[in-house]
């Protein structure tokens, strides 16, 4: 495989109508990490049926805090579905934490968990279960086979956009309406 001459780390790819394999369907994944290694991301916009305060409570941290308890854990992706991610905006040295870019964090340390408890964690953060991964190669070529959109990411579609309005929202920040096009593709 040929070097990687841009990275798509801290964009977004958004699932054209043809992919339509769970859990990837109608799906937006923030990219983390991506090398000639392979990629790394989590989706952003699939609640599961868990809360924070559920995974808070199974990991012993205690929380006053009402509205932290009832927002929804995403489905982060089918790898690694029992470690948790969280998608920030904080720039302090949390113990396990990547820079995405332009000020968007990946930590997966408990730190920042305790710190969201106490009222003192990041202004905005996601909180999700599993990832998704792509081997050498793999991900370049779901893009050569129409599967994905790729959009520069940024905070206010990450943190403030509603989840069910991510996909198409994210879709439309490159002028694109996903519900014009074809749920199947070809090659000529």
């Amino acid at each position: 495989m040929s070097e990687i001459s841009t990275s798509l780390a801290h964009h977004l790819l958004v699932a054209l109508p043809s992919l339509a394999d769970e859990p990837f369907a109608r799906s937006v994944a923030l990219i983390c990490q991506h090398d000639q290694n392979g990629s790394m991301g989590v989706l952003v916009n699939q609640p599961s049926d868990y809360t924070i305060g559920e995974v808070l409570a199974q990991m012993d941290i205690a929380t006053e805090d009402d509205e932290l308890r009832q927002r929804p854990v995403l489905n982060g992706g089918p790898v690694h579905p029992e470690r948790g991610f969280v998608i920030h905006d904080d720039a302090r040295p949390w113990e396990s934490s990547l820079l995405v870019g332009e000020g968007v964090y990946l930590t997966t340390s408990r730190d920042i968990l305790e710190a969201m408890a106490r009222g003192e964690g990041p202004a905005n953060a996601l909180v999700t279960l599993g990832c998704a991964g792509w081997g050498e190669g793999q991900l370049e070529g779901e893009l050569a086979d129409n599967s994905w959109l790729t959009v520069p990411a940024d905070a206010d579609l990450l943190f403030r956009t509603p989840y069910e309005q991510r996909w198409q929202g994210a879709a439309a920040r490159i002028g694109v309406d996903l519900f014009r096009l074809t749920d199947y593709s070809g090659h000529v």
